[in-house]
């Protein structure tokens, strides 16, 4: 087989004329917080250039600590690497506050991307805690109804404003936003679309409907969980390890390629060092082999982040969701 490209050498355009990597490495919690820190030095070595973050994850000094060396080392320049956080809803009212704890943490002047973690709002504190508010009997205390409720609007808002009146961020985006939810978004837009919406994307997760829809209104779909969350049910696919062999790749390879190929850019994350230094190549699966993969998910979807505050968003095949009303 002749050579086959990097991922790591393909970037993507967004519609605020910016260029986002194809290919990033997640830092979303692992057991051993502080172990992020060699992933994210490995990852840069290996010539990945997008770091994904967030306020919520609790890694962001971590991610900080890694980039301070990476710096010093002379191994990259801060405008060689695009760096993406996100506000969580507890901070809702206050995206600000996120951003500076963030830069703070991340020992940066600004970030490249802020997206709005979830289109809710939590009833927390002015310090965003606590983070998960929760009443006697565990449920989530909401500051606005998560299903009719227009406080992620006015927090998007709070956003445009950031970006407009500050230099913290260069661009702004959101995540978990299902087609419903969007059209609102867009429908109150004073200024600045958002450029990305981050989504549970995969083989068994197409989400075609919510890509196209995003791409209509020039916003770029970002797939995170690539390989299906834990336990990388997208990796113990059949098909996936038939194209691996074929093209002489890893699974994972497989698993980004069916994203980066379809202009999607993958946010695998491993705590495997080994695996995320040769995690990098691209093979060229046909649109054959493509459509192969996207019917599993037609077939048999399956959404694998069901957390409670991703209820009553109008997400489909959401585990546990008896909120949502509106699909698309």
């Amino acid at each position: 087989m002749s050579s086959i490209p990097l991922a790591t050498d393909i970037y993507f355009n967004l519609s605020n004329g910016q260029k986002i990597p194809a290919l990033g490495v997640g830092t979303s919690p692992p057991d051993n917080k502080p172990a992020v820190k060699e992933q994210v030095i490995t990852a840069v070595k290996a010539g990945y250039r997008q770091i994904d973050t967030a306020w919520y994850y609790g890694t962001e000094q971590y991610v900080g600590e890694a980039l301070k060396e990476l710096f010093e080392e002379g191994v990259v320049k801060r405008e060689e690497l695009y760096i993406v956080t996100k506000y969580w809803p507890s901070l809702y009212n206050n995206p600000e506050e996120s951003i500076n704890q963030s830069l703070k943490r991340l020992q940066l002047d600004y970030v490249d991307l802020l997206l709005q973690h979830y289109p809710v709002a939590f009833k927390s504190g002015p310090d965003g805690l606590p983070v998960v508010p929760l009443d006697e009997a565990g449920n989530l205390i909401y500051d606005d109804d998560p299903v009719t409720g227009n406080k992620f609007i006015e927090s998007y808002h709070k956003l445009e404003d950031l970006l407009e009146n500050t230099t913290k961020v260069k661009a702004i985006g959101i995540s978990n936003y299902s087609n419903p939810k969007l059209r609102k978004l867009l429908a109150a837009v004073k200024k600045h679309k958002p450029v990305v919406n981050q989504l549970e994307v995969h083989p068994l997760l197409p989400q075609q409907d919510i890509i196209d829809f995003n791409n209509q209104n020039g916003i770029r779909v970002a797939g995170f969980s690539p390989v299906g969350s834990g336990g990388a049910p997208v990796l113990k696919l059949p098909l996936v390890n038939q194209l691996a062999e074929k093209y002489n790749v890893s699974p994972n390879e497989v698993a980004n390629a069916y994203l980066i190929l379809q202009g999607v850019p993958s946010l695998p994350r491993t705590s495997n060092l080994e695996r995320i230094k040769t995690n990098i190549r691209l093979p060229p699966l046909t649109r054959e082999e493509r459509d192969q993969l996207y019917q599993l998910g037609v077939e048999n979807p399956e959404r694998f982040i069901n957390e409670p505050w991703g209820r009553g968003l109008g997400l489909k095949w959401f585990k546990g969701d008896n909120l949502s009303v509106e699909f698309d």
